[in-house]
């Protein structure tokens, strides 16, 4: 039996072919490995951060001025003569407080002082949830229901125990903003180093980045709401992933799209976009195993399901059976959401996860960390299902 649960708050374009074969992982951690790392200790490490505005700033203008934002007392800016980017290294156990640059003075007065302005309020913008604690909670939180694994979250001066097979180190390596002409690209970088214990070698090593972008007059509408957004969905992305390279995720030729239901109806130009009048929606969707299939064999193979608003995921449902579900919380009407689902394989008493079902164009090799326009859909989302739910829904 399923279970489901509606979240709340933040975070603890042309058609293509109807299924789409999602991309095998080519960088979990192995199977053997994970059989033999039981016992793990997870630290957030006290590890070093760059910061740094990039792109078309060379000359020295007002911008370069500007465009240097200060944090409070998390230690000195280096700023070199001339070259650009700067790189600033800041103990990252503390969250990150600043952002060193220079901005391209543009003829534009008034774009010069949107970059400037942009730059200053995300240096003084980045807090809480872009924090190796943060980041360690999540991958804590994504490895504690899986079978034989069994997860410590500690301090870094907090006694090791024993019998520990393993420390999973965690940390964000550095968020950078990169300014090319009018659009403005942000990225954050996370890392996960699994050492052995008892002598220290590096077993596993994962670097995870999350992506996205937009015109600077986007990033700057309603007080920068879409930053403090990113940085959320950032945390979120990376947190999963690496939980996911390290022990849930397996390589399995899964070809997933999503069809028309009973109170859905597909759009006739765009196979991903649904359309209903039903507050509580049937969800359905196509499966189709590949030859890479030898995960999935004789497993029993269930479903997670996921819906998200355009700000944060508002629906979550576990082991689903089938594939098709009726959403049993009411929607909002007048609303779009994205939507996803996953297949997850059950066999002697463990459970492993496939890929979210993702429309991909012939090109794409990113799973949901690379953005193409965050005021239209955040980057993890921007490739989901979309449904619409009617103004007049019921």
């Amino acid at each position: 039996m399923h279970t489901s649960r509606r979240t709340n708050g933040v975070f603890a374009a042309a058609m293509l072919a109807t299924v789409v074969t999602m991309p095998a992982s080519a960088q979990s951690m192995s199977e053997e490995l994970r059989e033999s790392i039981g016992r793990i200790v997870i630290l957030p490490v006290d590890g070093e951060s760059s910061e740094a505005v990039t792109g078309t700033y060379g000359r020295e203008t007002l911008g370069l001025a500007g465009g240097i934002a200060k944090g409070a007392d998390m230690g000195t800016v280096g700023i070199e003569p001339g070259g650009i980017p700067i790189g600033l290294p800041i103990p990252f156990l503390r969250e990150i407080g600043a952002i060193a640059g220079g901005i391209f003075g543009a003829s534009d007065r008034m774009r010069q002082e949107l970059r400037d302005r942009m730059a200053e309020d995300l240096a003084q913008a980045i807090d809480q949830p872009l924090s190796n604690n943060a980041l360690a909670n999540d991958v804590y939180w994504g490895l504690r229901n899986v079978a034989g694994v069994d997860p410590k979250l500690f301090a870094p001066t907090t006694p090791i125990p024993a019998d520990t097979d393993a420390i999973l180190f965690v940390n964000l390596d550095e968020v950078v903003l990169n300014v090319q002409e009018d659009e403005a690209i942000v990225t954050t970088m996370g890392t996960a180093v699994l050492k052995r214990f008892s002598d220290g070698t590096t077993l596993y090593r994962r670097e995870v980045s999350y992506e996205d972008r937009d015109k600077l007059k986007n990033w700057a509408k309603n007080d920068f709401v879409l930053w403090g957004e990113y940085r959320e969905f950032a945390r979120y992305y990376i947190g999963r992933e690496l939980a996911a390279e390290l022990y849930e995720r397996v390589q399995v030729d899964h070809a997933l799209a999503p069809l028309a239901s009973d109170n859905v109806k597909r759009d006739r130009e765009d196979a991903w976009l649904g359309k209903t009048r039903a507050l509580s929606p049937t969800l359905a969707w196509e499966s189709t195993l590949g030859e890479n299939r030898a995960a999935a064999d004789g497993a029993q193979i269930l479903w997670d399901v996921e819906i998200y608003d355009a700000r944060r995921p508002v629906y979550q449902a576990k082991q689903v059976a089938g594939t098709q579900f009726k959403v049993d919380v009411p929607l909002e009407k007048c609303t779009t959401y994205r939507w996803s689902v996953r297949p997850t394989y059950h066999r002697d008493g463990k459970k492993k996860n496939g890929e979210w079902m993702r429309r991909l164009g012939a090109t794409d090799q990113n799973n949901g960390n690379i953005g193409r326009a965050i005021s239209a859909a955040h980057a993890y989302i921007q490739d989901f299902a979309t449904l619409v739910v009617d103004c007049k829904a019921k």
